[in-house]
């Protein structure tokens, strides 16, 4: 298997739109071949920003990335239109080969 994460830092008062966002948006995710699984996580917020992570889980890394290559992937992310001031950065990408 396979996990990949992006990593966000939201800036204070934009959680819970960052969070309907992704509530709202269509993935496509159903129609790729090897995907298993995603989830949206909030981390620890201070004054600065919300830490939250994209994660989705695949059969191996090889159908992650022919999904990134992928029409299911350009029109889930056509629609990924933040408000000026949401992100602190841009997301931080990190890939995982699950071991155990």
């Amino acid at each position: 298997m396979y996990i990949a994460m992006n990593r966000f830092k939201i800036a204070p008062g934009f959680g819970k739109a960052f969070e309907e966002m992704w509530r709202n948006r269509k993935s496509y995710l159903d129609e790729v071949p090897g995907f298993r699984e995603f989830h949206l996580l909030r981390g620890p917020s201070d004054e600065t920003h919300t830490l939250y992570a994209s994660h989705s889980v695949w059969d191996n890394q090889k159908v992650f990335e022919a999904w990134t290559h992928s029409e299911s992937f350009k029109k889930a992310h056509a629609q990924a239109k933040s408000p000026e001031g949401m992100h602190l950065s841009h997301p931080n990408f990190e890939g995982f080969e699950v071991i155990l």
